[in-house]
């Protein structure tokens, strides 16, 4: 896990990671993948690996830069342009999910920090729950009360439940090339 803080003395590289971390997140919000019950994109895996490798502080300058991009208008979100940009997207069914990953980021970096598998794994459950929580609630704007789980959870949990083991393994994997 690379430490925020020791970048406190190079604010170029800290910049430079927070820029990246912000350029995997929209390519990841781009990606499809197939998968059932639904196709998903790689999102919530981005979300969980820059949280646990670059740890709050600096998950949350990617997250912040992304969301400020996509505010800006350009069509960095899932579904973009098409379904929308700029703050129209953010106001429709899945803003709240955006909030959320932000929640994530803060979650899962403060939890992953100097843990274990076992203890990142859990940090990024963990994470996938504070997209949940917020994006639920703001759905439900949308959605009547007794289809929200059916709309917003059901379909999507399995996948994200995979993309937490195969971000739990690649950060593994790093850990050991590293050293």
């Amino acid at each position: 896990m690379i430490q925020g803080a020791s970048f406190a003395r190079n604010p170029a590289k800290a910049v430079g990671l927070a820029l990246a971390g912000a350029a995997l997140l929209t390519l990841s919000a781009k990606t499809q993948v197939p998968f059932w019950p639904v196709p998903m994109t790689l999102q919530t895996m981005a979300v969980l690996l820059i949280a646990t490798v670059l740890g709050p502080r600096l998950g949350m300058a990617a997250m912040v830069a992304y969301l400020g991009a996509g505010m800006a208008g350009l069509p960095v979100f899932a579904g973009s342009p098409e379904r929308g940009i700029g703050l129209a997207y953010l106001a429709g069914p899945t803003g709240g999910f955006l909030a959320g990953m932000a929640l994530a980021m803060l979650v899962t970096g403060v939890l992953a920090q100097q843990r274990g598998f076992a203890g990142r794994t859990i940090a990024m459950l963990a994470g996938v729950a504070a997209i949940y929580l917020p994006g639920l609630a703001w759905l439900s704007v949308y959605v009547p009360a007794d289809k929200l789980i059916a709309t917003g959870f059901a379909p999507f949990i399995l996948g994200d439940l995979f993309k937490v083991a195969v971000a739990t393994m690649l950060v593994q994997a790093g850990l050991r090339l590293r050293g």
